[in-house]
């Protein structure tokens, strides 16, 4: 791919995400997600309807008329998305591959952080560390992380989400908001997912295809694991073989929700031709209610 595509490909999902994030998110963003905590701002005279618990004894002592002390949210926070990049997400049925829409997703909420002054890094996986983009700020810096979504060709094929949440814990010393993003094929990652919850605010974001729901009826198959290349002849009309995929599928679903949820983190489930602006504005005003 050269630049001049990049380019191209960067600037349409800036223009899509963008204008999700200006008009849609930006507000549930800053509710849903709360700062590190309150911090002075001033003092004022009090006003009917005003909380007695924040009025400001000494001042109101030297000047002999009520005043309250005004505190402001520290706002500023870290977002810092984890991005599966595993052979498995260059899937997709429908309209896109699944890291199409991963990226997508990830820009929308990147953007939304961004205006709202937040800092946002990107850690993009595989069974390795594949590439660690630092938290900073500034639209400048999204487009850098678009364009590694975009552009970005893995070393391996294969996923280990335990590895990525271990090296997260590491590099991360300050409480972030971290969305994990990926169709969570994998397994016994409860353990690194529970450490790094105590510290951190997890959301797990799954993005799946519908065929991966259901074995579709196609008779004998050759099917090849995308992640580690073997292939395997399946009778997909067979009525136990697809009562075994879809309990292997089940399976894994429930191990995913019941992980996250465990840890005390959110969850979010997806499909590539559903809309993800409604999955994250469900999300988002759920937590804000809180």
């Amino acid at each position: 791919m050269d630049t001049k595509e990049i380019f191209k490909k960067v600037r349409k999902v800036e223009i899509k995400t963008r204008r999700l994030s200006d008009h849609v998110f930006s507000g549930e963003y800053h509710s849903s997600f709360k700062g590190r905590g309150m911090t002075f701002s001033e003092v004022r005279q009090y006003q009917y309807g005003d909380d007695i618990r924040s009025i400001d004894w000494n001042v109101t002592a030297r000047y002999n008329e009520p005043y309250i002390k005004v505190f402001e949210e520290e706002r500023e926070l870290t977002m810092m998305l984890m991005v599966d990049v595993s052979a498995s997400e260059l899937f997709g049925t429908t309209t896109q591959f699944k890291t199409e829409t991963i990226t997508e997703i990830s820009a929308t909420l990147a953007f939304s952080a961004i205006q709202n002054n937040d800092k946002v890094g990107l850690l993009l996986f595989s069974d390795e560390i594949e590439l660690f983009i630092p938290p900073k700020k500034g639209r400048s810096h999204v487009l850098r992380i678009i364009r590694e979504l975009i552009e970005f060709r893995p070393k391996s094929k294969k996923t280990d989400i335990s590895l990525a949440l271990k090296y997260l814990s590491n590099v991360m010393k300050k409480k972030a908001i971290i969305f994990l993003l990926s169709d969570f094929m994998d397994d016994d990652y409860d353990h690194a997912l529970k450490i790094v919850g105590r510290k951190h605010d997890v959301t797990g974001i799954r993005v799946y295809d519908r065929y991966e729901e259901t074995l579709p009826s196609l008779g004998m198959v050759h099917f090849q694991d995308a992640e580690s290349g073997r292939t395997v002849l399946v009778n997909t009309s067979s009525k136990s073989t697809k009562k075994q995929y879809r309990a292997h599928y089940l399976k894994s679903v429930d191990y995913f929700e019941t992980t996250f949820r465990k840890s005390g983190s959110g969850v979010i489930n997806t499909r590539i031709d559903e809309s993800y602006v409604k999955k994250l504005l469900g999300y988002f005003k759920q937590r804000g209610a809180k």
